[in-house]
């Protein structure tokens, strides 16, 4: 156990949660950016409609607990349990927010998830070696980088196909009709499995902080005020918006209908709640990079601005080692203390 006065011990559960604040402005657009892009609601319709569901995933977790499966992940899977320090939680919240703020400046639609990831395992390799790294739990999310935009994409190209096929005998206005509603219950969806993945993070980080200041002991568990806190947290940065990278998700890669739309949510909640499952912190950009993509390129190939995908892609790449070394530096810092 390592003793922490409990003004610093305050303190980082506040940086914590200003990381949740952040991930949900920075990810904003993960959430609304379809149907801010297809007119659907207007902006702060949209920042609204999404903040209230980001928080209602609270209640889905009431319901399933086992859906908190992403919170052991961060909190144990990565780095070892026992070598997590203040010191080391600090890095590793100085290196995600770090990297979320210089990419949220470029409109840059990067990983909020792989930056904490990557500040995690900067700050515990710095610590304790690289033998504190779990490699089942890092494994898990390195190939998720790859697999979860890929399930996005594949899932929202099949719910176009389906849904055509399906609305077939369908006027145009009857069709539009349909897929608004369609589109607005696939992003409510989208947002409720958006907060559920996303808060999770910050849960493990504050939980696994609590076992190592001796403040929670037994299985690990995270504590209802800390739950209610994070969802509250992603659902007031979600409200904050982040309007440069919603102009990126939104209309920079394609150009997107009612049906793109409601495709692209459905394919990207169904990978979310999948992932939330299995307990693997997936990047819900990622992951709706992806579907937006599939919607696209259900249309005609062409339909997708594949140089803007490209960039997205290297953004993806570099996160995690780039936040990795972040979080080392930060947690050098407190070495000066």
């Amino acid at each position: 156990m390592h003793e922490l006065a409990f003004p610093l011990l305050v303190g980082l559960i506040l940086v914590a949660l200003a990381f949740d604040f952040l991930n949900g402005l920075h990810d904003a657009a993960n959430s609304i950016a379809t149907v801010v892009a297809t007119r659907l609601l207007s902006p702060v319709q949209a920042v609204a409609f999404a903040a209230f569901f980001n928080f209602a995933a609270y209640f889905v977790t009431l319901a399933f607990p086992s859906l908190h499966a992403v919170a052991e992940t961060i909190g144990k899977g990565l780095i070892d349990q026992d070598v997590v320090t203040p010191a080391v939680i600090f890095g590793a919240l100085g290196g995600a927010m770090f990297w979320n703020v210089v990419t949220w400046q470029k409109g840059i639609p990067s990983s909020s998830s792989h930056a904490l990831v990557g500040g995690l395992v900067g700050a515990g390799v710095t610590h304790a070696s690289v033998h504190s790294i779990h490699v089942g739990g890092l494994t898990k999310t390195m190939v998720a980088i790859v697999v979860s935009p890929t399930l996005g994409m594949v899932l929202a190209l099949l719910v176009m196909l389906a849904s055509s096929w399906a609305l077939r005998r369908y006027t145009a206005r009857q069709a539009e009709r349909t897929f608004r509603s369609l589109h607005l219950v696939s992003s409510a969806a989208y947002s409720l499995s958006h907060g559920l993945n996303d808060a999770q993070k910050t849960m493990g980080i504050i939980t696994v902080l609590l076992y190592s200041t001796g403040q929670l002991t037994g299985e690990f568990e995270v504590p209802h005020w800390v739950a209610i806190s994070c969802y509250v947290a992603i659902a007031l940065g979600t409200l904050s918006g982040g309007w440069k990278i919603i102009e990126t998700m939104g209309s920079r890669i394609t150009k997107l209908s009612q049906h793109q739309g409601f495709a692209a949510s459905t394919g990207g909640s169904i990978v979310l709640f999948a992932a939330s499952a299995m307990g693997i912190p997936v990047s819900t950009t990622h992951t709706i990079t992806g579907a937006i993509i599939g919607s696209g390129v259900a249309r005609r190939t062409s339909a997708v601005r594949w140089g803007t995908a490209s960039n997205v892609v290297v953004a993806w790449i570099i996160t995690i080692p780039c936040s990795a070394i972040v979080g080392s530096a930060f947690y050098g810092l407190t070495l000066l203390f």
